[in-house]
């Protein structure tokens, strides 16, 4: 069982799992272990995560660093290149790179730790690096992600911004990636609303990435929180932007895909959600945009279609929080009573017909017709013409705003 410790602080020297003076382990040196560890384990490792959840993530550490006979699961090459790389591991020099630069180191057992990470089980992150004031727990207790393409349209890109400032309003923590398109659009939504938004990246918190999003990722860092699996100065790769997916679907109660072709990864993300148990959504788009295919066939799949913020929240939110009912424009003759409804219906658009031609037409007496037409003219609806009735201008241009019958 890992031994809980804080997010950050002084570490001994020697290394993880090698104290010296004789003392015994404790927190600083799963500390110092799971920072080595993020040095040396790819994210998303489930075999070292299997070694770590087994042995104890000092143990692992301690066997990586000894050049130790190989642990279950790999073979004696793959064994040699993590101990390879274990040479080269600091975790002393990374910390404190890390602390000049504002970032601290958050792990399981630790009180910052978002519980609902354990759920990727040996996929669990052995630590995330958390650049920003903010708790990490206690924002991803109501966090949402957004996600698409990067390559999006300005309706992808206007739809993005609109939710995220939409949940914003609503208290709502918008995750996503840092990426160009939709990702930048949740992003900046967000902070214009001033709100609360994560950015998770596939590399070092300490070098954004793209580099076009620089100052973006900067401000994200200022006003909320940049955290990412891999130590400072690490590089992003493309395996590395799949496997980072698994954390913005486990660290959020849902996702939300806007725009997404058939190899997007953002739909990485939302089957990650889905096999998580999350709540998986897609903003639908035209039938014909290529950048929608994706997301249309994940609606095929059995996610949920949102078109705004307050049915993201309806999805996702606390028991209360409901969308509100959907529904065209309500009409004068919306309001009269159904009788009423069916004779002003029976009056045709040209010609002045008897009152018995009309309850005819709308099959009832000649004297509720006539009944029913004196109310229609108090209210401006028909107008007598000798022994006819006959509709006003007004009662034409009504006609014709309401839906036509299927």
């Amino acid at each position: 069982m890992n031994r809980p410790g804080p997010p950050d602080g002084a570490a001994p020297p020697g290394g993880p799992g090698r104290p010296e003076g004789g003392r015994p382990e404790g927190p600083d040196t799963e500390l110092l272990a799971r920072v080595f560890l993020s040095r040396v384990l790819e994210p998303g490792d489930v075999i070292g995560g299997r070694w770590v959840r087994e042995l104890g993530a000092q143990t692992v550490a301690r066997r990586l660093r000894d050049g130790a006979p190989p642990l279950p699961g790999v073979s004696g090459k793959r064994w040699a290149g993590l101990c390879a790389r274990a040479v080269r591991a600091d975790p002393e020099r990374d910390l404190a790179v890390a602390r000049e630069t504002g970032v601290r180191f958050v792990h399981p057992g630790g009180t910052e730790w978002p519980a609902q990470l354990d759920d990727l089980e040996d996929a669990r992150p052995t630590g995330l690096w958390v650049r920003g004031r903010p708790s990490l727990r206690m924002w991803a207790l109501r966090s949402v992600a957004l996600v698409g393409a990067r390559a999006c349209t300005d309706y992808g890109a206007h739809m993005a911004a609109t939710l995220a400032a939409g949940l914003t309003e609503r208290g709502w923590v918008v995750v996503s990636g840092g990426a160009y398109g939709i990702d930048g659009a949740a992003h900046r939504g967000t902070l214009a609303g001033a709100g609360a938004t994560v950015a998770v990246l596939a590399c070092g918190v300490d070098r954004p990435y793209p580099r076009g999003h620089t100052g973006l990722i900067t401000r994200i860092a200022q006003q909320g929180l940049v955290i990412g699996e891999l130590p400072p100065g690490e590089h992003p790769t493309p395996s590395r932007f799949i496997v980072r997916n698994r954390v913005i679907a486990a660290l959020t109660r849902g996702t939300v895909v806007v725009e997404a072709a058939h190899r997007s990864g953002s739909l990485v993300t939302a089957r990650a959600a889905q096999r998580l148990g999350r709540h998986t959504m897609g903003v639908p788009g035209p039938a014909t945009s290529a950048l929608s295919a994706g997301v249309h066939e994940l609606l095929r799949g059995g996610a949920t279609l949102v078109t705004d913020a307050a049915e993201v929240a309806e999805l996702i939110g606390d028991i209360g929080e409901l969308a509100p009912e959907r529904r065209g424009p309500v009409l004068p003759r919306d309001l009269l009573p159904p009788e009423t409804r069916q004779i002003l219906a029976a009056l045709p658009a040209r010609g002045a017909p008897t009152a018995a031609e009309i309850a005819r037409g709308a099959r009832t007496t000649p004297d509720d017709a006539v009944a029913g037409l004196y109310e229609l003219r108090s209210l401006g609806y028909v107008e007598r013409h000798g022994d006819g009735w006959k509709l006003t201008r007004q009662a034409v241009i009504s006609g014709r705003r309401d839906p036509e019958p299927c």
